[in-house]
């Protein structure tokens, strides 16, 4: 560590990390300069969570140096970390779901000697969600906020400490076009301040667009880095995987809509968030459904599946009406649905991956007497963790021994093992790295062209720009218009969102 330091907020040098055995970190150098963004990306467990990690004292590094202004930094402790300004926002939230807003974003100041000014920690906290560009009532309890402004609730109790040194991991998951835009704003105006963030994300168009350098990583190393000016998609990509990634978005057969039979309809579908949906989906079709955090595109798949009940209006099925009042009986009629939400809504975390992946069809692991077969449950995990590249070493592992990218596999495989012929899929690459986009991509070409039906719902124009046969544009809980694949475009769809022609 010779060279001049002073230009830089951090540098991590040799930084080695295992667990169990396993070396999630072999020897990492990374540097962060002052009021820099820098991208940090990779395939899921390439080591980017845990090198952060490293950083805000979440973890403590087996082997390496850590440097912050120049001067060499033993961190060890989240607290140490803060102490040192470090400031991080978790993919997934670590919020007090009872508490306000304000309490949250100022958890660790909420007043001296024991006393809450309660009137000048509202003020306080609305100072600091509308210096991000945001709007919220700071008084109203967290469970009560939806995820894209949890997510903002995050970045206020990060930058609450003052932090010289900010790490967003995949805040935009959740966010809207226009709120993306708010934050990135946002970022450009701390970074203008001094302060460096460290942006892991596996959007590339958002990398492009809103960082100055990036770090590529792939198995715990360091693959390449620079100025983001010096790369192209292509070649991150490629740095990242290992490999040419050719085309992101597979090939999709002729639109042949009109020849197909249906696989559901719904006529006037109206529920809590949505009135008067109707629509058709094809068999081997994969029908968009696009808008914006809020639309009502998630309600309308919740009723489709029995998760939530409408208020009126007809489901079909096959041609056939149908009264879905619940998630087993929408499974009982071969609809499937990949959540939102796999944490709270895909998933059991505690229960081991195998199980997690076999709980919708146990007929397929039980034995004669109907006894589950502990060997037909292994083999049946094991085959579709092989099928979706899920990373683990053992099935048997707790679910929430993944990452976030492996945990979503595991809810696809989930319904995988079903065999449904209708597959509704929300946000179902939220946080997925790019190589598994393009596999979870192919999966879904291949179950279409078996004659499976997908509603695929998306925050992300692109995706479903390369992925749909035909898309629904909804707004306010209300379809205002239908693009077929030869007509949709990012233009189009967002005029549609925001009431154009």
């Amino acid at each position: 560590m010779s060279e001049n330091l002073d230009e830089y907020r951090v540098r991590m040098s040799g930084i080695k990390k295992s667990f169990a055995g396993v070396k999630a970190l072999k020897g990492v150098d990374f540097s962060l300069r002052r009021g820099e963004i820098h991208a940090l990306v990779g395939e899921n467990g390439a080591g980017k969570s845990t090198l952060m990690k490293v950083l805000s004292g979440a973890y403590d590094c087996d082997e390496g140096e850590i440097y912050i202004d120049g001067v060499r930094a033993k961190i060890g402790t989240p607290r140490r970390g803060k102490e040192l300004g470090v400031g991080i926002v978790y993919q997934d939230f670590e919020l007090a779901e009872d508490l306000t807003v304000a309490e949250n974003i100022f958890m660790d100041n909420l007043g001296s000697h024991g006393i809450v000014r309660w009137s000048r920690l509202f003020a306080s906290a609305r100072r600091m969600v509308e210096s991000l560009g945001f709007e919220m009532d700071v008084r109203a309890p967290v469970c009560d906020v939806s995820v894209a402004y949890k997510q903002i609730v995050e970045i206020a109790k990060a930058l609450s400490t003052n932090a010289r040194i900010l790490i967003l991991d995949e805040p935009t998951a959740v966010l809207t076009p226009r709120e993306t835009d708010k934050l990135f704003g946002t970022m450009r105006v701390l970074r203008e301040s001094g302060v460096s963030i460290v942006y892991i994300s596996h959007r590339m168009d958002e990398v492009f667009s809103v960082a100055d350098a990036i770090t590529t990583m792939r198995d715990g190393e360091v693959t390449g880095g620079g100025r983001i000016s010096d790369f192209g998609v292509d070649r991150v990509v490629e740095l990242m995987i290992g490999r040419k990634l050719g085309a992101m978005y597979p090939p999709r057969g002729a639109e042949t809509d009109g020849q197909r039979p249906e696989a559901l309809r719904v006529e006037n579908l109206t529920g809590d968030g949505f009135q008067n949906v109707t629509f058709a989906l094809h068999k081997g079709e994969i029908l968009g459904l696009f808008g914006l955090v809020g639309s009502g595109r998630s309600e309308i798949a919740r009723a489709i599946f029995g998760a939530d009940r409408p208020t009126g209006g007809t489901v079909y099925v096959g041609g056939r009406e149908t009264r879905i009042g619940s998630p087993y009986q929408g499974r009982r009629h071969g609809i499937a649905l990949i959540p939102e939400d796999r944490k709270e809504q895909g998933l059991v975390l505690d229960m081991p991956i195998r199980q997690n992946m076999t709980m919708t069809n146990m007929k397929k692991i039980r034995g004669p007497l109907g006894v589950i077969s502990a060997q037909r449950e292994k083999e049946t995990a094991e085959a579709l963790a092989k099928r979706l590249s899920v990373k683990t070493d053992d099935t048997g592992n707790r679910a929430d021994c993944l990452s976030g990218g492996n945990q979503q596999k595991v809810v696809l495989a989930k319904w995988l093992n079903t065999d449904s012929e209708i597959m509704i899929m929300d946000e179902p690459t939220r946080g997925v790295d790019v190589g598994a986009k393009v596999e979870i991509y192919n999966i879904m070409n291949a179950l279409a062209a078996r004659g499976v039906a997908i509603l695929m719902i998306s925050s992300e124009l692109n995706e479903i720009i390369g992925m749909c046969d035909r898309t629904l544009v909804i707004d306010n809980g209300e379809i205002k218009g239908e693009l077929s694949r030869g007509e949709i475009s990012e233009e189009r769809a967002m005029k549609l969102v925001v009431g154009g022609v």
